[in-house]
């Protein structure tokens, strides 16, 4: 089995992560590859964008925003990415720092493998595609500046429905549970198949979320009364500014997103542990032994 490492330095304690990681796979006899911008004795090291064919499975260190960036990756090949948390929240994370002993079922296929939709967006100005983008979270419509509310029409198989708002937020099942659940929308199951529509501080008593299968297209235009710099953002990258006549297109992704599970703390165990305390209770709990919450299990 080979394996590619893909951490997030900047994150507190990743870069000694590392080192730990590459000596327990070494002692595992798994094959472990890590960039070769980093060096680390204990593994092997190739260009990044290849890394993606050479490996089996991604391991990311790193929050949640790292896990993303790489599932999104490595989901054009169909690889399925393992996240350690070295975040503060790392929802999307499935093991912690102090549960490496886990990835020694990654040689006895003792995992299962979780396909998570995206969302493509394509960006159309006077007929012409002018950006395409993958969304494992959410693709966000917003103001450039606080406070602003804008006009965003949304049109699902003709039908228009107009939002004046802050913004707009359309979700993966993945995402329910970032910005939409901020905004007030629904938590909904990771391996669901449907798109969330959730508005940003509407102006309207009436504006409420939306669920919708996922095989429906979505239209967005978006204009402001005050002429306000309109931005459309994917998975917390702004990518494009939006004008009066831009018009984006929001469909199911072809390829999913693949997370491996090693362990088995359902999506609602998750769910109620890591959003307790806005903390990543696993590794902060578990080290306390028999006092620990998930330990009483």
């Amino acid at each position: 089995m080979t394996v590619a490492v893909l951490p997030n330095l900047d994150k507190r304690g990743s870069a000694e992560m590392v080192e730990k990681l590459g000596k327990f796979l070494k002692k595992e006899g798994i094959t472990a590859y890590l960039p070769d911008s980093i060096c680390s004795p204990n593994f092997m090291a190739a260009p990044e964008e290849k890394l993606y064919s050479l490996a089996d499975i991604i391991i990311t260190i790193g929050g949640d925003g790292t896990i993303i960036r790489y599932a999104k990756k490595a989901a054009q090949t169909g690889k399925p990415v393992l996240g350690i948390n070295a975040g503060r929240m790392g929802y999307l994370a499935n093991i912690e720092q102090n549960e490496l002993y886990m990835l020694s079922r990654l040689k006895t296929k003792e995992y299962t493998v979780e396909e998570r939709m995206m969302l493509k967006i394509r960006v159309v100005e006077n007929g012409k595609t002018i950006g395409e983008y993958f969304a494992l979270n959410d693709a966000v419509i917003t103001s450039g500046y606080i406070a602003k509310i804008i006009d965003v029409s949304v049109s699902v198989s003709g039908d228009a429905i107009n939002y004046r708002a802050d913004g707009l937020i359309i979700s993966t099942p993945t995402g329910s549970t970032a910005y939409s659940m901020s905004a007030g929308g629904p938590i909904i199951d990771p391996v669901t198949e449907c798109i969330c529509i959730t508005p940003i501080c509407s102006h309207s008593l009436s504006a409420k979320p939306i669920l919708l299968g996922a095989d429906k297209e979505i239209k967005l235009k978006a204009y402001s009364k005050k002429r306000t710099d309109i931005y459309l953002t994917v998975d917390g990258r702004k990518v494009s500014p939006v004008k009066p006549y831009t018009e984006i297109y929001i469909t199911k992704a072809a390829k999913s997103a693949n997370f491996l599970r090693l362990n088995e703390r359902s999506f609602y165990k998750t769910l109620s542990y890591k959003f307790a305390d806005g903390r990543s209770v696993y590794g902060e709990k578990q080290e306390t032994g028999k006092n620990s919450r998930f330990n009483k299990e």
